[in-house]
């Protein structure tokens, strides 16, 4: 299993902003959308997403932390192992469990989709319906891949437990080794009489749509799990899960920077000379704005509580509008000669329009 701190690039003790920081930034970075000559960009994305499911959950962190995967059987120290070894002398009596019987039928894959979403879902949540193609339970033997009047049968090889158990001489003695039994495939029963529906397999292929809740707050390349929304498992296996991967399409109005959205507001000079009061138009609707004479390009205005919402806590981020002030290059004649008359008042020494042209023409000649 890959690093995950190494993976996004901060140290073990990085804090939770540190993490979120450096994901959101190798997530544009690496996004397929941005990288589309390059057939390695997907898997580095999904690398990127996995690492931050991981470090982005404390609970998940903490067990990565501890036992280097974030995988629940780690906690149990003779989950594996031990239990395999004693089960080789011991057989179905070993002291740490485990071979106890058929493995049952495979649970089934999972499935990925691609879910775009626009700003305002990702600020007042949504929900949306995704399409996918899967492996659903035959309705006709009801998952179990047999005819119906003919259910399957134990295994004769196996007896039914889904293994074959092998005695052989060793040095320290006789030992016994089990191993899938080859003819069930593991799962303890036969079919003689399969489905015609689904020619045993226990599924079919589908197109099925299901509902996603899109948590207000959500970033762009996240990723969503829809638990048993995969495909399902032959034969009667469980459902694997459904993941959306989550791409925010670019606003025309606001960015994101963390939980803030961004605004570059363009304005004249004039009323950054003058000030004006101006209605904005924010996520939320219409904000008074008020802008003071004298105000420079840069200059920033925060709306609190116009963000994007927290999506690991309460209340949401602030807007932040940065003024640009627009200089205009297309004066009319009598424009220019009120902002010549401005200069003049003001003692401010501007350039001699006809004399500049004049020396650029002497300088061709």
């Amino acid at each position: 299993m890959s690093d995950h701190y190494e993976t996004l690039g901060v140290p073990r003790d990085a804090t939770d902003e540190e993490i979120k920081r450096a994901y959101r930034k190798l997530a544009r970075t690496h996004h397929p959308d941005a990288n589309p000559d390059d057939p390695d960009a997907e898997a580095r994305f999904k690398q990127i997403a996995a690492a931050y499911e991981v470090l982005g959950d404390h609970e998940r962190r903490a067990r990565f932390d501890r036992y280097g995967t974030d995988d629940p059987a780690a906690a149990n120290p003779f989950g594996s192992g031990l239990g395999d070894i004693f089960e080789a002398f011991f057989g179905q009596g070993s002291p740490f469990g485990g071979g106890g019987g058929p493995s049952g039928p495979p649970r089934g894959e999972d499935l990925e989709v691609q879910l775009d979403l626009e700003l305002e879902d990702v600020v007042f949540g949504a929900e949306r319906e995704v399409t996918v193609r899967t492996a659903v339970r035959c309705e006709d033997c009801d998952g179990s891949g047999a005819e119906t009047g003919h259910p399957p049968v134990s295994c004769s090889e196996c007896g039914g437990s889904g293994q074959v158990r092998r005695v052989r001489q060793s040095l320290l003695g006789q030992m016994v080794t089990a191993a899938a039994c080859t003819r069930c495939a593991g799962l303890g029963h036969v079919i003689d009489h399969p489905c015609p529906t689904c020619d045993a397999q226990g599924r079919t292929i589908e197109m099925r749509t299901y509902n996603v809740e899109i948590p207000a707050g959500v970033d762009d390349g996240s990723t969503l799990r829809l638990a048993g929304r995969g495909a399902a498992g032959p034969r009667g296996g469980g459902q694997g899960d459904l993941y959306a991967h989550v791409r925010v399409r670019p606003h025309p109005v606001f960015r994101r920077d963390g939980d803030d959205l961004v605004h570059d507001l363009h304005i004249p000079f004039t009323q950054a000379a003058l000030g004006v009061h101006l209605e904005y138009e924010t996520l939320d609707g219409s904000e008074d704005l008020v802008v003071p004479r004298g105000t420079e390009t840069g200059s920033v205005f925060r709306l609190r509580g116009r963000g994007v919402p927290h999506v690991r806590g309460r209340g949401r981020g602030d807007l932040r509008v940065r003024v640009v002030v627009d200089v205009p290059d297309d004066l009319t004649d009598e424009q220019e000669e009120l902002v010549r008359r401005l200069a003049e008042l003001r003692n401010e020494e501007v350039a001699d329009h006809e004399g500049l042209l004049g020396r650029i023409r002497s300088a061709f000649r």
